[in-house]
């Protein structure tokens, strides 16, 4: 099996940009009440910025960090930076 790629990328700017105002959006939600992310049932986007391993992921809220690893935005459907070749499935 192989997986298409969106037509439509990330843009990035200066720094951390992102495809849409959305996911914008969920990577910066911030709680008062939940330092870590993966404790907030309002946080639903992980993201890890280093430039030499960046991923996105959508987070599994059972009380631990795990997330899914995802490559294109949930919203606008922009391919994502981070995820190379290796990491897709095959059959």
């Amino acid at each position: 099996m192989t997986w298409g790629r969106a037509a439509a990328s990330c843009t990035r700017e200066s720094g951390v940009g992102f495809c849409c105002e959305m996911m914008r959006d969920k990577v910066e939600t911030e709680c008062d009440q939940h330092p870590n992310p993966f404790e907030c049932p309002d946080n639903l986007i992980y993201h890890q910025p280093e430039p030499s391993d960046e991923r996105y992921g959508l987070i599994i809220h059972d009380g631990g960090s795990s997330y899914i690893a995802i490559r294109y935005c949930p919203w606008c459907g922009s391919a994502l930076p981070g995820m190379d070749d290796e990491d897709e499935p095959t059959e």
